[in-house]
């Protein structure tokens, strides 16, 4: 895992190599981020979000996945969460039946974020989600 934190402790990301431990690593490291930030109250359900996404990238790309988290003042009251992976395809939304094991990861983020989306970038694309910071 390789980390960067900006000095004005407004930008966190990191490079996670794509294998299975990932998704742990991804997880435990926001949840340690959030706290540095004291937005514990947020940790939930980002650490479920991210890990969402990492298995997404995980399943559909080869590669390192990058997560970044942004507190930005373009972007007041909001914690933005980016999640990259070097697949240019952008995932599909679709309805997962009851008995299927998958297929329920971009409804947990469209139905739990303030808004979601997704945008190519140079090498892949990149999901992102925002959600609101407790006041």
């Amino acid at each position: 895992m390789i980390g960067v934190i900006d000095t004005e402790g407004a930008r966190a990301e990191w490079t996670f190599p794509a294998d299975p431990g990932a998704v742990r690593t991804a997880r435990s490291t926001v949840r340690a981020q959030l706290h540095r930030w004291s937005l514990d109250s947020l940790s939930d359900i980002t650490a479920l979000l991210v890990s969402e996404l990492v298995t997404n990238a995980l399943r559909h790309a080869t590669g390192p996945i990058g997560v970044r988290l942004v507190r930005s003042p373009e972007l007041p009251g909001l914690l933005l969460v980016e999640v990259s992976d070097p697949l240019p395809d952008p995932p599909r939304e679709r309805i997962a039946e009851p008995e299927d094991e998958s297929g329920r990861g971009l409804q947990l983020v469209a139905s739990s974020a303030h808004r979601w989306g997704t945008r190519p970038g140079e090498t892949g694309k990149t999901v992102w989600f925002e959600l609101a910071v407790p006041g």
